[in-house]
């Protein structure tokens, strides 16, 4: 099954239609929320402005209300461009509402409760075990817990890029031959749900950068199951991964452009045939790939 398109949604939230209310005494377990300068007043609204397909996996660039101090998502703290501008994102299992709220400089606070979309998902059956056969399950664990620490290190990264404000581009060509979300069934045996997107561009294709942004993972070696990976910090939280490269063509610290080659196609890790998969993720919600990128011909 073809998992759906969704159009760009674009939300307008009325000055009006936000609950302005005095400011709560902060909880002593409340998160940290980044503190910036308020927008300037002739770039920033009076009011949410919100662009995008929000859906689960989906996402929303926006522009705070004028004097916008701390943003947060659920309570969580959402980083602030010095003009207002930010963006927000929803797991693959994001629940159906999700709480958007603005303190400003003068006390107040607006909130917008944002409605996501579910979506349906398809079911992947593949003819590969779920671990290396070669690799018992203790040498599996022991060496994907230093893999997992490096990916997880980089994505903690916080890049002063601005890729996440682009339109993204495809980063190759090729046949879908897997879709986010779907969930995957090796030999039987349930796996994790598919986390990113694959194309199958051919063995050596060279692939690009979709977005700007600052290279967080190269591996000096192929890991056991993203083989050759590839990690970009787009900024604002929001970073694109690669795996199963035959090559890297950057290196960790190195800044790099929308367009510009990074990688070549292969089938290093865990993988049944030569493919790129790209993945994406905000802060620590899965995001569909698919939304990113304009529909091809």
């Amino acid at each position: 099954m073809t998992a759906p398109r969704h159009a760009a949604l674009a939300v307008v939230v009325l000055a009006s239609g936000c609950a302005a209310t005095p400011a709560p005494a902060p909880a002593l377990d409340a998160p940290p929320a980044a503190v910036v300068r308020p927008a300037a007043p002739q770039t920033a609204p009076a009011r949410f402005v919100f662009d995008g397909p929000a859906t689960q996996g989906g996402f929303l660039r926006g522009t705070a209300p004028r004097g916008t101090t701390t943003l947060t998502l659920d309570g969580k703290p959402v980083e602030l461009a010095e003009d207002g501008g930010f963006i927000v994102a929803f797991d693959r299992d994001a629940p159906p509402e999700a709480r958007l709220a603005a303190r400003l400089a003068d006390g107040t606070t607006h909130v917008q409760t944002l409605r996501i979309a579910p979506r349906a998902w398809d079911i992947e059956r593949l003819n590969v075990p779920m671990r290396p056969p070669a690799m018992t399950t203790e040498e599996f664990r022991q060496r994907r817990a230093g893999e997992l620490a490096q990916i997880a290190q980089a994505r903690s990264a916080d890049a002063p890029a601005r890729g996440w404000r682009q339109g993204f581009i495809w980063p190759a060509q090729g046949r879908i031959s897997g879709k986010f979300g779907a969930q995957r069934i090796y030999r039987g045996e349930p796996g994790a749900y598919h986390s990113g997107l694959d194309i199958a561009g051919g063995a050596g294709t060279t692939y690009v950068a979709p977005a700007d942004g600052v290279v967080v993972l190269a591996a000096s070696s192929p890991f056991t199951l993203e083989g050759n990976l590839l990690i970009i910090d787009h900024g604002h939280g929001l970073n694109s991964a690669f795996l199963h490269s035959s090559q890297l063509l950057v290196h960790e610290g190195d800044t790099v452009r929308q367009g510009q080659p990074i990688g070549r196609i292969g089938m290093t890790g865990r993988a049944s045939g030569p493919h790129l998969h790209w993945s994406i993720k905000w802060n620590d919600a899965r995001l569909d790939p698919l939304l990113f990128v304009p529909p091809r011909n």
